[in-house]
């Protein structure tokens, strides 16, 4: 691949390289390049929208370059103030620890494990002592940390801000000098920390590192960066059908920008090709959207299960194909049974018992393909079928007694 060739690979999706002139002149040096994108292990399972980066770290990978996966054990107990209005709760050193495996087995869905660095930062911070800690704080001023946007906004609405979230930019930062990084890698949200990272490699004799920002994925809704608390997430470790139905929710406009962020199939060329297809009426966006499906469903399982998970998905929303190769999820009712409302809740087809009486007035809800309007109809353990709301939401269940 020719340098132009790989800075188009390099840049796709990408939202700032800070300084892409840095960047060309790397890569004529000859030599893989040192590439760093840090983890803080607040939770023990990652989602798609995690794999934004993890994505590009691997496209650094095809093109030679050496990645490293840093696992923030010691900057996950400070705890990350990005974007917060209150100090986060610390995590202790045990659930740091378990959530550090969990994602160590995670991320090799998507990167080449013979070519990842993984590194814990406690690996240099554990040595440090407070003597180190205090000079390593006098590289930057209160004002200068006042500069990040939400640490101004705290400040101005009187909200507490901890010393030792002052500490985690500098901490960051300085995990850029211990690996001597040639390439950070982070969110835009990040652009302060990773902007630290340059500046104390200046001051510790090293070139500063080029900073690469991705944009953070909208979830489901659209709208909302994607995140485990607000709902709108898909977890990699979640069921192949799963992946599938929760993919084709996705905006048709969205779609898009998932594929830019997200897809290794689907090339920067393909893309436009496909979207002028679609605007022209010559293609169906759902047959972009499954094909986006697919490829993340296989490459958090594998193509078996993403193929039998689109043809589940098929058999029900497009009533083509057989509805037996939905997985089979049992809920427990009680030994009288339960009312249709209910039993879709209870299924996690609507979120709600109102959701479910709204969606049957509505006729949108269906059993083994017939519509069901009685919200008095009780289904008793021992009844195996699909239950559907709408297009999108369903789920083939078997119900046991309680």
């Amino acid at each position: 691949m020719s340098q132009a060739e790989a800075l188009q690979l390099i840049g796709r999706g990408a939202d700032e390289i800070l300084k892409i002139e840095e960047l060309e002149e790397r890569l004529q040096l000859g030599r893989p390049l040192r590439i760093k994108a840090g983890f803080d292990p607040t939770a023990p399972d990652l989602h798609i929208g995690h794999t934004v980066l993890l994505n590009k770290m691997r496209q650094f990978q095809d093109l030679g370059h050496q990645v490293i996966f840093l696992i923030g054990d010691f900057t996950g107990m400070i705890g990350d103030p990005t974007g917060k209005n209150v100090t986060r709760k610390p995590l202790t050193r045990e659930d740091v620890l378990v959530n550090a495996k969990t994602y160590e087995d995670q991320v090799f869905k998507v990167l080449d494990r013979d070519k990842t660095e993984v590194r814990f930062n406690s690996e240099w911070f554990g040595k440090m002592s407070a003597a180190d800690m205090i000079r390593l704080a006098g590289q930057h001023t209160v004002a200068r940390m006042l500069e990040r946007d939400d640490f101004a906004k705290r400040y101005a609405a009187q909200q507490s801000i901890a010393i030792h979230e002052f500490l985690y930019p500098l901490v960051q930062g300085y995990d850029s000098v211990a690996l001597e990084a040639d390439v950070e890698l982070g969110g835009t949200d990040q652009k302060f920390n990773l902007l630290m990272g340059r500046g104390l490699q200046e001051h510790f004799g090293q070139k500063p590192q080029v900073v690469l920002t991705m944009p953070l994925l909208e979830g489901l809704d659209g709208v909302n960066k994607m995140s485990k608390s607000l709902g709108n997430y898909i977890g990699i470790s979640e069921p192949a059908i799963d992946i599938v139905t929760k993919t084709m929710k996705v905006d048709d406009t969205l779609m898009w920008r998932w594929i830019d962020l997200l897809s290794f199939e689907i090339g920067v060329e393909e893309a436009k090709t496909l979207r002028a297809e679609v605007e022209s009426g010559a293609l169906n966006p759902r047959d972009v959207k499954l094909r986006l499906a697919r490829e993340l469903a296989a490459r958090f399982h594998d193509a078996a299960q993403a193929d039998q998970a689109v043809a589940g998905w098929n058999a029900v929303v497009r009533g083509e194909g057989d509805t037996s190769l939905l997985p089979l999820q049992d809920v427990v009712v009680p030994a009288e049974g339960l009312r249709i409302g209910a039993l879709l809740t209870a299924a996690g087809v609507t979120p709600s018992n109102s959701e479910a009486s709204r969606k049957l007035k509505e006729r949108a809800v269906k059993v083994d393909g017939v519509v069901v309007e009685d919200p008095q109809l009780q289904f008793q353990p021992g009844f195996e079928g699909v239950l559907q709301v709408g297009k999108r939401n369903f789920a083939r269940v078997r119900l046991l007694v309680g």
